[in-house]
């Protein structure tokens, strides 16, 4: 049987989401604690593949419960000893019964994702913000933002010589808002981009050429042109990975009513 994973973690303990020979990572971990739980080697697929130290508020995978294991007859009470072997910065929320064949990154419709800007000094939100040394011009910033809802072929933000096996990506939302943080009251501002998909170390390249444009040093037609270009090394500056979450991962079938609550 089929299951989705929903969880969410912090990235900075990690190497990104993706098992690696010798460094740590979230599904590496995640694995383990499924092979401790069931006595027996259990895969996972997550819904993508985030970056190292990029956070996750919501990211689903998959895997599936081997024969050997004769099933999990009390899913509720697998939630917290997953939890309890994750460690303290990997939340596991639910376990969610799914269709034989669903695919938590194929079957993948929407991602967003949302970087995080202090526009003052921060005690509290550093770890998980980028704090901009000058004002941005936030209407500017968006205005430069629109151009990427009108391209597909995003090559001038994706990493140089990754195995992606095509640049294109359909963007449906890419904002800049003005926002208070409900836990100390600071002002931030708050980049969310959603997409199809979207390629290695693409959103950071992204925030970190509209970065230019908010502080005066890209015009709205230079950034046009860094996006006509189609060459990674005219954009900005690929920003601090700390400040960026995966936000929301969406499918085009409901998973939600299955869901068990901790």
């Amino acid at each position: 049987m089929r299951f989705f994973l929903k969880l969410s973690y912090r990235g900075a303990p990690f190497c990104g989401w993706q098992r690696q020979p010798n460094a740590p990572s979230v599904q590496q971990t995640v694995e383990e604690a499924l092979h401790t739980v069931l006595r027996s080697p259990v895969p996972v697929t997550g819904a993508g593949r985030t970056d190292t130290g990029v956070n996750a508020r919501c990211m689903y995978a998959h895997f599936d419960i081997p024969e050997t294991c004769g099933g999990i007859s009390d899913i509720k009470r697998l939630i917290p000893g997953l939890n309890r072997l994750c460690g303290r910065d990997i939340v596991i929320h639910d376990i969610i019964p799914v269709a034989e064949d669903a695919h938590a990154r194929f079957d993948a419709v929407r991602r967003t994702y949302k970087y995080f800007v202090t526009t003052g000094k921060s005690a509290f939100l550093h770890p998980l913000s980028w704090h901009s040394p000058s004002t941005l011009d936030i209407d500017a910033m968006n205005e430069a933002s629109a151009t990427l809802l009108s391209d597909s072929d995003f090559t001038s933000f994706a990493k140089l010589h990754s195995d992606a096996k095509t640049n294109i990506c359909d963007v449906s939302e890419a904002l800049w808002e003005r926002s208070v943080c409900n836990l100390t009251g600071e002002e931030m501002l708050v980049f969310t981009i959603s997409a199809d998909r979207f390629l290695r170390n693409m959103v950071r390249a992204v925030v970190g050429t509209l970065v230019d444009v908010g502080r005066g040093k890209m015009s709205l037609r230079g950034f046009r042109e860094v996006v006509e270009a189609h060459d990674r090394c005219v954009a900005g500056t690929s920003m601090p990975p700390q400040a960026l979450t995966l936000w929301d991962v969406r499918y085009p079938y409901r998973i939600y009513p299955f869901s068990i609550q901790n």
